[in-house]
């Protein structure tokens, strides 16, 4: 696999110990410890998160999060419970995001990361699983069901960014690049306030949002960040060959949820359900009722 781009953090020993002091944060609000595997892959070291792992007698869930993000924010105010149906679920901290993965990427128009994700699986036993995507990580299922079908019981889409070109509306960019241009926590929260949450609906608790605020704050102006982002696939969506769900925020700013439908319908032959929820963002990951289509999916078409 051929490294394309490679990021990193600015200090690393000190960068990765401050991400490790906010890991540990969570942990103590969330009352539970994350089970930690690091893994030796073509994109260099790869860092899993996991619950219940080693329940083999559960159904396996592996998790790609969005970009500038972790997926151990899929859990902020213990949101994973709210799948109800117990799963053994990893939590994969996608190289090139600001984790603590190395910085190695592949060619996002390649479809090496779907190569990636498949030794991913491999290296932690892992046969056949559901995998679930938000954004940059709807990218990464779909590559996975196009390059190892045969390895994905079913993908979840959450808001993905593969779907349709990133929206460059004045509202988005605006919002988007203001925390960039001037990474300073008010400019976060205003962000998330109008693009990533939808209040009163669609919130955090208090300590959970500091917490995601905090993060975004570290990410971007801690990581030299040189990952490329995610693109419309198009007609190669027509090769995904696992049944797929799609779910999508009404007020989602930065991936408008009615073309992300549409493109899904004309594209994926395997698309199996749609579901949108009414005041709900980008940061679909974070929405319980979103957590509990997924469990109940798995419950109730795959058991």
């Amino acid at each position: 696999m051929k490294i394309h781009r490679k990021s990193h953090f600015k200090s690393p020993e000190k960068d990765l110990a401050w991400f490790d002091t906010w890991v540990h944060k969570l942990e103590e609000s969330n009352g539970r410890k994350y089970e930690r595997t690091i893994l030796e892959t073509a994109l260099g070291k790869t860092h899993v998160w996991g619950l219940n792992t080693h329940d083999e007698s559960l159904d396996t869930l592996a998790i790609f999060p969005g970009a500038r993000t972790t997926p151990l924010i899929w859990d902020f105010d213990r949101g994973l419970d709210y799948m109800y149906h117990p799963l053994r679920i990893f939590m994969v901290e996608t190289n090139g995001l600001p984790n603590r993965s190395d910085g190695n990427t592949p060619d996002i128009k390649s479809l090496d990361y779907g190569h990636w994700a498949a030794e991913v699986l491999d290296k932690l036993n892992i046969s056949r699983a559901f995998v679930a995507g938000a954004s940059f990580g709807g990218l990464i299922c779909m590559k996975l069901a196009i390059t190892h079908p045969d390895k994905i019981k079913a993908a979840f889409l959450l808001n993905p960014g593969c779907l349709q070109p990133f929206s460059m509306t004045w509202d988005n960019l605006y919002y988007n690049l203001l925390p960039i241009i001037s990474p300073k926590a008010a400019n976060v929260s205003k962000f998330l306030d109008k693009a990533v949450f939808c209040k009163p609906n669609h919130q955090l608790s208090e300590f959970a949002e500091q917490m995601l605020i905090d993060y975004e704050v570290f990410a971007i102006s801690r990581y030299k960040d040189r990952t490329q982002k995610p693109y419309y696939m198009d007609a190669q969506l027509a090769e995904v060959k696992a049944d797929t769900y799609l779910l999508v925020g009404e007020k989602d700013l930065l991936f408008p949820y009615q073309r992300s439908i549409d493109n899904a319908r004309k594209h994926i032959k395997t698309l199996k359900m749609v579901k949108v929820y009414p005041e709900v963002g980008h940061g679909i990951e974070t929405y319980g009722e979103a957590m509990y289509t997924i469990g109940h999916v798995i419950k109730k078409e795959y058991l």
